[in-house]
Formats: structure tokens, C-alpha cells, sequence
């Protein structure tokens, strides 16, 4: 399959990027790989790209249709990569077309969600919007067309998909550099932070576990005769005098499909890197290894994989077995003889860590004042709050005194029985019927 006229069963690899996507290194014990049947589900080894599950769960269905099914055999990368096999989606089968549709509709839900919340992020931290960023989230798929799954679709996921996961390679290199420059960085500041003794001790400890991890046995070239012979002799229990390239292949052809994927390649490195790297030794960094692992593969795949479908054939496996190189004793620069970063590199990715971090702080200390500024507006709106609060309260305590206080009219009559009160001093007018008597006042001789 993807070679010519050579088939593969179509189980294996249903698009180039499947090819890519079986491919992609992952931290797992390659000797161990899972049967193809496992691998094939949606989801088993993630690609890194953020549409991955969309990715998957097209293939999965793709995959189940008898006709793409036989249209596949039949084609191989070129034809794919320039949308050949796309047009083979007009003859799918009505019900996978159905359920391509509704998987389109619920990845256009997902970005516009995803798209909106960062605009949100960005717009809240002050930051400008880069629009044709965000827009290149929707270039494995029309958006035009936000309702059904059409040839368009399929082409996008495939162009897409195979671009974004050639990088994948350079972009995990970039972010080992990375790795290590920043290791570097957090080690020079611990120094910083020591006495003189500390500091010197610091220093000896570190040269004294970079001298142990560098002393290791010779470890042969990747694909050279020496390290398959090694894996023939250590792994499969044969007589290194007796090796043979052809049955070599099949051994390790694991899945029986007639090619040695990146996975199976991998896996046959695993004796080599055992010189170097174990897990239970300070000195060993298993990030360094996996990196390792994949500069091996990638220089195997450069030599032997000649049509560059990120398989190797029987007949490329046996046609590098018959060059000079292969039979040359040469020794592999593992990362401690070939270091990822110059001093210049380290210094200018050092002078980015400052200015990030001064970004930070700028942002940090505007944040800060925001938020005091905020605080005291908080802090005169609750006073405000609370003088009205005041106020009102007084208000309906005087609205209360006045509802148990009654005026009394002039002149108004008084209830029956009820005399009028007598007021010291004055006057007080008697009740309707009676009339003034006078009162005899006594003399005092």
C-alpha cells in the first residue's frame, strides 16, 4: 500500500497520515508496541494536533466503507496527497456520510468555542487579537460549509494533517533544545543562590555525573550491520555468524505486513540506548533518551526509506543491507559528544527568559494596580452604600414616630363621657350642654 504496486492490507494505514500518525514518537517501550487492530482505534497514540480525536474518529468510519476500502489498495501517496482518493468520498455509503456530517457539525461547535474563549483571554489581558491565527484552526476543514462533510473536507484533513505532522519532527527537536537550555538556566541559578563552598561542591557533583553518564559502551551505528547483529545475538537468541537480513526483517516485521513501520524501527534501537540510559541512575535524563531514540530513527529512515512513505520495504531493507556503509564499523555520537545548543543560543534564549519574565512582572505590577484601584472604588461605593442605607432607615424611623402621634382638631367634639382636660393656668371650654358655674372662694382674714 503507498508504494507503487506493492499492497499492504488496509487495516495497517488508511491515509499517508495515518502512515504519519502510526508513526509519531511517543515515551512508551517500543519493544512492546500493540498489535496494528489496537493501534487502529481513534485515540490510541495521540498526534499532538489539537483536531487529533476529529482526525481519528474520520478515519475509523472512512475506513469501514467496502468501496474507500478497495479504492485504497489502488492508490498510492502521490495520488493521495493531490486529493485523488478525496473524490472517492462522493461513493461512500449513506450512513458513514451521515455520521461524517454530524462529526463536521460538533468540530465546528468545538473551535468556534475554543476561538471564542481565547479572544476572550487575549481581549482580557490587553492583548491584540491575532485573527489569522485563530482562523488557521479551521484549515483542516471548510467552515464555509458548517453542515455537511464533503470532498472539500477531506482533502483539507488530508493536506492538512500530512503538513502539520511532517513538523512534527522539527518541532520536537525545537522543544528538546528548549528543554535543555532551560535545564541549563535552572542550574546556573541555583548556583547563584550558594556560599562558596556550596557552589564549588555544586560544581564538582556536576562534572562527576557527566563524566559517569559519558562512560558507556560503544554504541554501534543505528541500522549498521554491527547493531543488527547485536539485536539478532541479544534479542532474538541467534548466532551472530549466522545472521541473515531477510529472515532479520521478517522477525521484526511484528505485524506481518510485509514493512518495518517507525514503531518496529524503534523498537530495535532499544539495546543501544540500554547503554546509556538507565532509569535508576542520577546521571541519565530519559528525555535525553527519547530524543536519542528519535535522531536514530530519523537517520535510519533518511538512509534506508528511499520513497520516503515512512515505511521500510523488504527490498529497500535488503538494497541498504548491500552498501559500504552498512558494513562499516562505526560508532554512533550519542547527545553528550554532540551537545543540542551553543553558548551564543543558550545566551540569546537566556536574554528571552529576562525580557518574558520583565513582561510578566510589567504585567503583574499594572494588574496589581488595578486591582487596588478597583479596591478603593469598592471601599467609597460600600460607604456610599452604607450612608444611603443610613439615611433611609432614619427616614422610616421618622415615618414610624409620626404614625403613633394624632393632632387633634379645634373645637372638636369629645367622646361621649370623656371630660376635657384641665390645663394649669388657663382656660379649658366646657363640654357642649353644661354651663359655668362660678366657685366661691374663701377669704383669709
Amino acid at each position: 500500500m503507498l508504494m507503487g504496486k506493492d499492497l499492504v492490507d488496509c487495516g495497517l494505514v488508511l491515509l499517508t497520515l495515518w502512515l504519519c500518525i502510526q508513526s509519531v514518537p511517543i515515551a512508551v517501550d517500543k519493544s512492546a508496541v500493540k498489535p496494528t487492530e489496537d493501534l487502529d482505534a481513534p485515540g490510541s497514540v495521540d498526534t499532538g494536533l489539537h483536531y487529533d480525536r476529529y482526525l481519528r474518529e474520520v478515519i475509523d468510519y472512512l475506513e469501514k466503507d467496502p468501496h474507500f476500502k478497495e479504492k485504497l489498495k489502488n492508490t498510492d501517496m502521490e495520488d493521495i496527497k493531490q486529493g485523488k482518493l478525496a473524490k472517492e468520498l462522493d461513493f461512500v455509503q449513506h450512513n458513514f456520510r451521515t455520521k461524517l456530517d454530524e462529526l463536521k457539525r460538533e468540530e465546528i461547535n468545538r473551535l468556534r468555542l475554543l476561538i471564542k474563549v481565547k479572544q476572550d483571554i487575549q481581549g482580557g489581558n490587553g492583548r491584540t487579537i491575532d485573527h489569522q491565527s485563530l482562523l488557521k484552526q479551521f484549515e483542516h476543514l471548510n467552515h464555509m460549509n458548517p453542515h455537511t462533510f464533503e470532498v472539500e473536507d477531506l482533502d483539507r484533513l488530508i493536506k492538512t494533517a500530512t503538513k502539520d505532522l511532517e513538523n512534527f519532527e522539527k518541532n520536537q527537536h525545537d522543544e528538546f533544545k528548549r528543554y535543555e537550555m532551560m535545564k541549563e538556566h535552572e542550574r546556573r541559578e541555583r548556583l547563584k543562590n550558594m556560599d562558596e563552598e556550596h557552589r564549588k561542591q555544586e560544581e564538582q557533583h556536576y562534572k562527576e555525573m557527566k563524566k559517569k553518564h559519558a562512560d558507556h559502551p560503544k554504541v554501534h551505528h543505528p541500522g549498521s550491520e554491527d547493531q543488527l547483529k547485536e539485536v539478532w545475538q541479544e534479542t532474538d537468541g541467534l548466532d551472530p555468524e549466522n545472521f541473515d537480513p531477510k529472515t532479520f526483517f521478517k522477525m521484526h516485521d511484528s505485524n506481518g505486513d510485509g514493512f518495518i513501520d517507525e514503531n518496529e524501527l524503534e523498537a530495535l534501537f532499544t539495546k543501544e540506548l540500554e547503554k546509556v540510559y538507565n532509569p535508576n541512575n542520577e546521571e541519565d535524563d530519559m528525555v535525553e533518551m527519547e530524543e536519542e531514540r528519535m535522531r536514530m530513527r530519523e537517520h535510519v529512515m533518511n538512509e534506508v526509506d528511499t520513497n520516503k512513505d515512512r515505511l521500510v520495504s523488504l527490498s529497500e531493507f535488503m538494497e541498504a543491507t548491500q552498501k559500504n556503509e552498512f558494513h562499516e564499523q562505526q560508532e554512533w555520537e550519542t547527545l553528550e559528544q554532540k551537545p543540542m545548543y551553543t553558548e551564543e543560543e543558550l545566551k540569546v534564549f537566556l536574554e528571552q527568559l529576562t525580557n518574558e519574565q520583565n513582561n510578566i512582572d510589567m504585567r503583574t505590577a499594572s494588574l496589581q494596580k488595578q486591582r487596588e484601584e478597583i479596591e478603593r472604588k469598592q471601599e467609597e461605593l460600600n460607604a456610599q452604600k452604607l450612608g444611603l442605607q443610613q439615611a433611609v432607615e432614619e427616614v422610616e424611623r421618622l415615618k414610624a414616630q409620626g404614625s403613633k402621634v394624632k393632632v387633634e382638631e379645634p373645637g372638636a367634639p369629645l367622646p361621649e363621657g370623656q371630660m376635657a382636660p384641665v390645663i394649669a393656668g388657663g382656660s379649658q371650654p366646657l363640654p357642649p350642654g353644661h354651663q359655668q358655674q362660678d366657685v366661691p372662694v374663701a377669704s383669709h382674714s
